[in-house]
């Protein structure tokens, strides 16, 4: 018996799934299972039971689908664990050196390459790149500082973006006092008033200069480096004490000084020695100087005598002057800090100045301080001493007709003088300037002359 069927099921089935294709008057036998008959039409296109031939495909479908699910949810899965092996946070993101090492050793996909042919290459690299002149103009120019920090990147934590203004030379002395308070008290000590013109020597980016400025007339600033002048004009530049100020460019070692009733100066260490001098035989006499040195050399101005410091400077400087030591001064409150200590101190010139000529003073300090815990009668003997002190003495009798007998010794005459005054056995480091003013004078009575 057979059973066929049109419409119905079957042929919403067939026109539902057009890869089927049914033949007329067709049928198939049917097989009774189970009380239900199980109809059974042929699929042209994959011979298959058309009533589960869409199972047939769906379920193949599926087993598809979730086979290329899970084979990208295991790549997935391993990307991620190779992200945690990496402690850059993905290798997009690496910009460091040592992030980049990260990605080449961490990376299967990566060439293996040991630190020895990395840094190979880093040198090659290096020495392959081309070397941008350096750029030659105004500290101050915005456009180059920009362009500088666009070529470092764009992070923004160059050194050309965290330096603003010039850049100071060390070779020239250029430390600039930043701390306000120091700077005040330098004012403070000098006791200006308001009729006073005030020198300052190196006057740097003006941090002093403008608190001076507040209680002087007139401030004259000596500055050699013209960037540093450019910087102090145009700082009180449309100020109220513009008027005030008068710039003086070029070494001030150079130059002669004008007048002025006080000096203060942060000064450059190279020419300390010289300027203390050149400002000591400045004329007319000034009130005082606050200077800051060294803290070495201002402590040899301040030496009294048995100290260990005590030496010619010392003796020279007081003998014209009064000097006191202000302040002490660490290094951290400089721009660029200096390699050694600093210090403030006071010079207030002797008036009227004692009436000695100062070559002949310094000559006789020369001697006496050449080996200065040595007797005098020591420093006197050595052959070249006795034969300057001959010269001059040969000259001085030829000015003033003396005649020179025949036995005549210039050791016994000068050792003679200092057994007189009773200086022979002293040591230099032990006396002060009225003894070497008491032996200068001796040794002019005997006719000996030190230049």
């Amino acid at each position: 018996m057979a059973i066929w069927k049109q419409g119905g099921f079957f042929q919403e089935l067939a026109e539902r799934e057009q890869h089927l294709q049914w033949f007329p008057k067709a049928y198939v036998p049917a097989a009774k299972k189970d009380d239900e008959f199980v109809v059974s039409i042929t699929c042209c296109a994959c011979g298959k039971c058309a009533y589960c031939l869409k199972q047939i495909e769906c379920k193949k479908k599926m087993e598809e689908e979730a086979k290329k699910k899970k084979e990208a949810e295991e790549a997935k899965k391993k990307e991620e664990e190779k992200k945690k092996e990496c402690k850059c946070d993905g290798h997009a993101r690496c910009h460091s050196f040592l992030f980049a090492a990260c990605r080449l050793f961490s990376d299967p996909r990566m060439p293996k390459i040991t630190a020895q042919q990395l840094r190979k290459r880093n040198q090659e690299s290096a020495a392959n790149a081309t070397i941008k002149p350096r750029m030659i103009g105004s500290p101050y120019d915005k456009s180059q500082r920009k362009a500088k920090g666009t070529a470092s990147g764009s992070n923004g934590t160059s050194e050309s973006s965290r330096h603003f203004g010039p850049m100071f030379n060390k070779d020239l002395g250029q430390h600039i006092l930043i701390n306000p308070l120091i700077s005040q008290g330098i004012v403070d000590k000098a006791n200006l008033k308001q009729t006073d013109t005030v020198v300052e020597v190196g006057p740097g980016t003006g941090n002093l200069t403008v608190k001076i400025l507040e209680q002087a007339k007139k401030v004259i600033a000596c500055e050699a480096d013209a960037r540093l002048a450019a910087e102090l004009t145009k700082r009180v530049q449309g100020g109220p004490f513009q008027h005030k100020l008068e710039i003086l460019q070029g070494d001030v070692m150079k130059r002669d000084l004008p007048y002025f009733d006080v000096c203060i100066s942060n000064t450059p260490y190279q020419i300390s020695s010289p300027l203390t001098f050149k400002l000591i035989f400045h004329r007319p006499l000034f009130r005082c100087a606050v200077l800051m040195f060294q803290r070495e050399f201002a402590m040899r101005l301040v030496a009294r005598p048995g100290d260990s410091l005590y030496g010619r400077l010392s003796v020279n400087c007081q003998l014209y002057a009064k000097v006191t030591h202000v302040m002490k001064v660490g290094k951290n409150n400089f721009k660029p800090p200096p390699n050694v200590e600093s210090s403030v101190v006071k010079i207030e010139p002797l008036n009227p100045p004692p009436p000695i000529d100062f070559e002949e003073w310094d000559g006789l300090i020369r001697i006496a301080f050449s080996r200065k815990h040595k007797t005098l009668a020591a420093n006197f003997k050595p052959t070249a001493t006795m034969q300057l002190l001959e010269d001059n003495y040969k000259t001085y009798c030829a000015s003033n007709d003396i005649m020179i007998e025949d036995s005549f010794s210039m050791k016994t005459k000068v050792l003679g003088v200092l057994e007189q005054t009773g200086y022979s056995e002293s040591r230099s480091s032990k006396m002060d300037i009225d003894d070497f003013l008491k032996l200068l004078s001796a040794f002019h009575d005997a006719g000996i002359h030190f230049c």
